[in-house]
């Protein structure tokens, strides 16, 4: 399981173009760990505390959930 590097998350924010926090976890997801399947990315997210609560700010209680919030942001 990966635990997630806010540090390096950080970082990366400095970067992003984006304001919304959870939408710049995801492409901190899938740029530095090289995570695209949304079912290993809810379950790291769900793993986390700081991820959990974006989660549950979302109404995001599923992998199919988190994949339907990905989808809708393209």
């Amino acid at each position: 399981m990966i635990n997630i590097d806010w540090d390096e998350y950080k970082e990366h924010k400095k970067y992003s173009g984006k304001n919304d926090n959870f939408e710049i976890l995801i492409d901190f997801m899938k740029s530095y760990y090289n995570i695209v399947s949304s079912s290993e990315m809810y379950e790291t997210f769900s793993n986390d505390d700081i991820a959990l609560m974006m989660l549950e700010k979302r109404g995001i209680s599923s992998a199919e959930a988190l994949e339907d919030y990905i989808f809708k942001l393209r």
